[in-house]
């Protein structure tokens, strides 16, 4: 039976590479996995210093259970260019960051210590997608995702393709293939059986087959009571397949769910019904260690995209991400579109076939994943190029014939090679530009876009981003203005039944080359920050949301008089799930319900108050007394949600909260900390930039520094096991306030 064991503690790191670090093992420097090469400061860095070479090594001691079996390390990912080589030989060359790549040691391994050394150059080379042009974000170098030791029999099996059948009838189907690994070439006379096992983890049914040598699919038919994977109730089923031949067993599971996806002239089906698709693009980055997350914290952002941000969709911009982020979608129901690697930039031939191998790599690693409904085959934001595109196309059809392709563009008019015609709508800001524009639009129609005469299926994958970056401590009228674009393209495209949905740029805030951002390598595209604490323009979304989900009151204020240009707070965007909101202010008292005038086809409109309900002298003249706000929120004519703002917010509470009170220490796990200053009616101070000093005692690091400064009155840190168990207490000193202690375990 096979064995994958974790392969990610005692490595030693090198900056550069030479042959002295392919002769001998050099222990000086210890780390883990998965590690950056660089940890970048916050802001203001020059991207240039992890863009060279690097040296990972590792003894591998020879183990009996090795004899006559085949041995490898498996790497989920490393920037970006990677060669392995065991006791000085090359074994494996990896020319893309993004995917899986095994390095196959049997029969090269001693019986003894076994040198593995990696070479990672983090080189922005110009043979390897996405590089030879400029890229909007960066390319953090290191063995950055999780590496595995995997021991099987002389033959083993590859991987398993899952396919459903008539998923809408009561009567089900499934079949499985199961791809063969033999390496070695053996003769052989083999069995596969295969188990499917429902959601309680009951088998209920079994299929087998014979094999000598090839490939083997087998079919469950005549299955009843299946439940459907849908974003509501995300069921996952399991097929185990188990082979036996004369050189041993194996045994291989993967997850799958019983679902259709379907892009359509008129919208976007799942399992049959139409859903409008409502999303963020997310870059996998993270504040000081890049792409160097594990996998907590990729599955904490998904479960923000799901349950914070309410979104349904995720676009991977631009490029496949962890495993772990994708199995999440998968337990939690939420809509994935990926993508190969790339920014605008096409190569040269070689280029384009690595482009094309990387689409095999990508959907090969992620076939079954029930919540990925969009294969994206082109590369982000590129010119039109046929031949390319042709191929990108075909091979994506042939790999996986259950799913659409898309390539996302902005140039309209672009030659439609996939099954649905992919588009980031920037046209929304574009009147501000120089020259006779158009006046104010959140889209153009399909077929402005597209140049046909006829429609297709149709998504928006990208809209707003650069157009309007706005930080989480700008001054109120721009949040807003950031707030009102989110809300109109959303409305827009909930107003169009030819649209799929729209998927806004982006989830979070991200660094960047010098190229783009805001001049300190930050671009402030996100609805929430880099910590993901959110912004007001987040609750453009999660307002959306049904009620019996969660009931969202959000003012888009800081609620002060002098904040905005000529002062006051009106227009007030109140973004809400509410049928009505009620404001009181000082004697004032006025009940308003959903601006369906500017924003009819929102499923949730927001609440605008402005000029149409108070007259210049009712809400806080210039020069007379600020008041505190009173806010309510009405659903059914009865009050479920309140909320106070400070005409005199003054600072009350330093709130330390963990996203989890455990971490795992075999595992090297981490938790997001969020630290925010708030008043007196527990508001976030937004213009407080006090620091905030860290201090750690028990099993667990910092990652980052340990002194912060707030922004926006909030900060954020990953708080990171260290291999032991034990409490692990946290303390955070601000002048501002009394001392804040937390607590979390190690177990």
């Amino acid at each position: 039976m096979r064995s994958v064991v974790s392969f990610n503690e005692s490595w030693s790191f090198h900056e550069g590479f030479g042959q002295q670090l392919l002769d001998a093992f050099d222990g000086t420097t210890s780390v883990s996995l998965p590690h950056t090469a660089v940890e970048l400061p916050f802001n203001y860095f020059d991207e240039k210093i992890y863009q060279r070479a690097f040296t990972y090594q590792k003894v591998l001691r020879w183990l009996p259970e090795f004899e006559g079996r085949e041995v490898s390390i498996v790497f989920d990912g490393a920037m970006a260019d990677s060669v392995v080589y065991l006791n000085g030989e090359e074994i494996i060359a990896h020319k893309d960051g993004y995917t899986p790549f095994e390095a196959r040691l049997t029969g090269k391994l001693v019986r003894g210590d076994n040198l593995i050394t990696v070479k990672i150059d983090g080189s922005e080379n110009p043979a390897i997608p996405p590089f030879g042009g400029r890229i909007d974000y960066l390319t953090y170098a290191g063995i950055y995702r999780d590496a595995w030791l995997k021991v099987t029999g002389a033959v083993s099996i590859r991987n398993l393709k899952i396919e459903t059948a008539n998923v809408l009838s009561d009567v089900k189907s499934v079949r499985v293939r199961c791809d063969l690994a033999n390496p070695q070439n053996a003769a052989f006379l083999g069995t596969v059986t295969a188990s499917l096992k429902d959601t309680s983890g009951t088998v209920i049914a079994t299929a087998s087959g014979d094999t000598t040598g090839e490939d083997v699919t087998l079919s469950f038919e005549s299955l009843r009571d299946i439940s459907v994977w849908d974003i509501s109730s995300p069921a996952r089923y399991k097929i185990t397949v188990d082979l036996k031949t004369s050189h041993g067993s194996d045994r291989l599971s993967s997850h799958f769910g019983f679902r259709t996806a379907e892009f359509t002239p008129d919208g976007f089906l799942l399992n049959g019904k139409p859903l409008k698709l409502r999303g963020l693009n997310r870059h996998q980055a993270f504040p000081y260690v890049g792409y160097a997350a594990g996998r907590s914290a990729q599955e904490r952002d998904a479960d923000i995209m799901k349950s914070v941000l309410k979104c349904n969709i995720v676009r991977t911009s631009h490029y496949p991400q962890s495993k772990w982020f994708l199995d999440q979608c998968d337990r939690i129901g939420l809509l994935v579109f990926e993508e190969i690697p790339g920014w605008q930039h096409i190569g040269d031939v070689e280029w384009q076939q690595e482009s094309i191998r990387n689409v095999r790599r990508m959907i090969e690693r992620d076939w079954n994943h029930p919540s990925i409904v969009i294969w994206g085959v082109r590369i982000n934001e590129s010119q039109d190029s046929h031949d390319f595109y042709a191929e990108t196309n075909r091979l994506a059809r042939e790999l996986d014939p259950t799913r659409k392709t898309g390539g996302v563009r902005y140039i309209t008019e672009s030659e439609l090679l996939e099954d649905v015609y992919t588009m980031n709508d920037f046209i929304l800001g574009n009147e501000e530009l120089p020259g006779a524009n158009r006046p104010r639009t959140a889209l153009r129609s399909q077929q402005e876009n597209t140049g046909l005469d006829r429609k297709v299926p149709y998504l928006i994958t990208e809209f707003n981003g650069h157009m309007h970056p706005t930080k989480i401590y700008d001054q109120e009228a721009r949040q807003a203005e950031h707030v009102r674009r989110h809300l109109e393209v959303l409305n827009a495209a909930y107003g169009d039944p030819e649209i799929a949905g729209a998927i806004g740029w982006c989830m979070f805030d991200y660094n960047t080359h010098k190229d783009f951002g805001s001049g300190d390598r930050i671009c402030y595209h996100g609805v929430l920050d880099m910590f993901r604490e959110p912004k007001f323009a987040a609750y453009a979304y999660s307002s959306q949301c049904d009620p019996s989900d969660e009931i969202v009151m959000k003012p888009v204020t800081f609620w002060a008089r002098g904040e905005r240009n000529i002062g006051g707070v009106l227009p007030l965007i109140i973004l809400t799930n509410c049928d009505e909101v009620e404001l009181k202010y000082g004697s004032i008292t006025k009940r308003i319900g959903p601006d369906r005038e500017n924003f009819p086809h929102l499923p949730h409109p927001p609440v605008v108050l402005d000029h149409r309900h108070f007259t210049a002298d009712e809400l806080g003249t210039w020069g007379f007394e600020w008041l505190d706000g009173e806010f309510t929120g009405y659903i059914d004519s009865q009050p479920v949600a309140r909320l106070r703002l400070a005409a005199d917010p003054l600072p009350t509470t330093l709130d330390v909260v963990a996203d989890s009170g455990s971490l795992k220490a075999r595992e090297r796990d981490t938790t997001r900390v969020i630290i925010r200053a708030l008043d007196q009616y527990g508001q976030r101070l937004a213009f407080l930039h006090d620091s905030v000093t860290l201090r750690v005692d028990g099993p667990a690091k910092i990652v980052g520094p340990s002194i912060i400064p707030l922004q926006g009155g909030t900060a954020g840190f990953w708080l990171e096991a260290t291999g032991l168990t034990g409490n692990i207490m946290v303390e955070a000193v601000s002048s501002r306030f009394a001392p804040v202690t937390l607590h979390v375990t190690a177990v």
